[in-house]
């Protein structure tokens, strides 16, 4: 569980406290308290900071409480604080709370009448308090994850003990972080960890935002390079349509996040992966199970956006479900065996020919504009993968065998290329 700076102005000795301009950020997470005695923050703060502002040490004048803004805004500050009175900074210039207002970053006037220690001291103890239960609250959620709580009862203890609120149905969401290695392939090791670890806070940010925007969030629970977060579904009572339309605003909500994030370090993107409706807390375990799935289709997706929801899976999904990998893999390589070899030993074209072919529902001209080569190249490429594996374009059946088996092929790691057949 965070601390928000909405939180903070909710603290029982801090009623003072008054929030004066950009109340769009108040749902910001507050990392720490942190009094600044420069005249700039911007070498001084890691992001998610409650900066201080007293101005006993240093003068306060305009100029430097706008800079003061910007540089919140910019290093990604939880908001600022600026204690006013007759002795040092007398009031707020209008022109520093439009600036906050125009940034979104929460700015709060503190009379000096309240001692900073007091202030300080109340937030130190709901970090501490904050971190502790949402700690037993996460792993509360990871349990019902891993599906190892099942009791009902104990569920239902356990949820009104932590204030945590399970009554609604929920979709599981996976994020997955990919690009890490390019990035340490790129960067100098000290500067790759830190663009790393900045891009990992802001989807933890942006991720919460979302949450927040579809009702009381539940926590994320981080597992590695995944993020899982529970979406709310609407309630048993619901009609069809309203479920639908709860369906299409996860997805939305869900894309926008991709959207946001889409481009904001490069190499590193996000992928997701979105479970069916889990009616129970019960059901989290397979939503999870599903989500994954979905994730791994996910990979494979082109274009800018990487989601995938279960239910689009189709066929996959039949495939996904066979406990036997190696079945598949058999499939695989009965189906697309030698055209992968081949693929693998030369430059491997002719297994993107064939996918555009398919795509194109054997269309030459369309695969050909598909690919950006000239029909007869893919007429020649397509004589080769014919000789391959026996593609006869008039067999239905083995025209649907091949697109099933570049489905797998495409959606397996890395691609491996099968062996041949014993």
């Amino acid at each position: 569980m965070s601390l928000t700076v909405r939180d903070v102005l909710l603290l029982p000795r801090l009623q003072s406290l008054h929030l004066r301009a950009g109340q769009a950020g108040e749902r910001r997470t507050v990392r720490w308290p942190y009094v600044i005695e420069n005249d700039s923050i911007a070498d001084w703060v890691l992001g998610g900071e409650l900066v201080f502002v007293t101005g006993i040490n240093r003068p306060r004048d305009e100029a430097n409480l706008l800079r003061l803004v910007r540089e919140a805004d910019q290093r990604e500050c939880a908001g600022l604080v600026i204690l006013t009175g007759p002795r040092y900074i007398d009031h707020i210039p209008d022109s520093v709370l439009a600036e906050a207002d125009c940034l979104g970053g929460p700015l709060i006037e503190q009379p000096y009448e309240l001692p900073l220690v007091v202030v300080t001291e109340a937030i130190g103890s709901a970090l501490v308090q904050a971190q502790l239960l949402g700690s037993s609250r996460e792993r509360f959620v990871e349990q019902l994850l891993d599906g190892s709580l099942t009791d009902p009862a104990l569920i239902a203890h356990r949820t009104a003990s932590l204030g945590i609120e399970l009554g609604l149905p929920r979709q599981v969401l996976v994020l997955q972080l990919s690009g890490s290695a390019e990035l340490f392939e790129s960067c100098p090791p000290e500067r790759a960890e830190a663009l790393l670890q900045a891009f990992r806070q802001r989807v933890l940010r942006d991720l919460a935002c979302c949450l927040d925007t579809l009702g009381p969030p539940l926590p994320v629970v981080s597992q590695g390079s995944q993020w899982v977060a529970l979406l709310p579904m609407a309630g048993p009572e619901a009609d069809g349509d309203i479920v639908h339309l709860v369906q299409a605003r996860n997805r939305a909500a869900v894309e926008s996040l991709l959207h946001a994030l889409d481009g904001v370090q490069p190499p590193l993107r996000i992928l997701a992966g979105l479970s069916t409706i889990c009616p129970q807390p019960t059901d989290l375990a397979r939503g999870l199970g599903q989500a994954r799935q979905a994730l791994t289709a996910a990979r494979a997706l082109p274009g800018p956006l990487r989601l995938c929801r279960f239910e689009d899976l189709g066929v996959l999904e039949l495939l996904l479900a066979i406990p036997d990998r190696s079945l598949i893999d058999r499939f695989v390589t009965a189906t697309l065996g030698p055209l992968l070899q081949h693929d693998k030993a030369h430059p491997g074209v002719l297994t993107p020919t064939l996918e555009a072919w398919i795509q194109a529902n054997g269309n030459l001209v369309a695969a050909a504009r598909r690919l950006n080569v000239h029909r007869n190249t893919l007429q020649h490429r397509m004589h080769q993968i014919e000789a391959l594996i026996g593609l006869d374009p008039q067999d239905a059946q083995r025209r649907l065998d091949i697109a099933v088996a570049l489905m797998i092929w495409r959606l397996s790691p890395h691609h491996p290329i099968p062996r041949n057949p014993a």
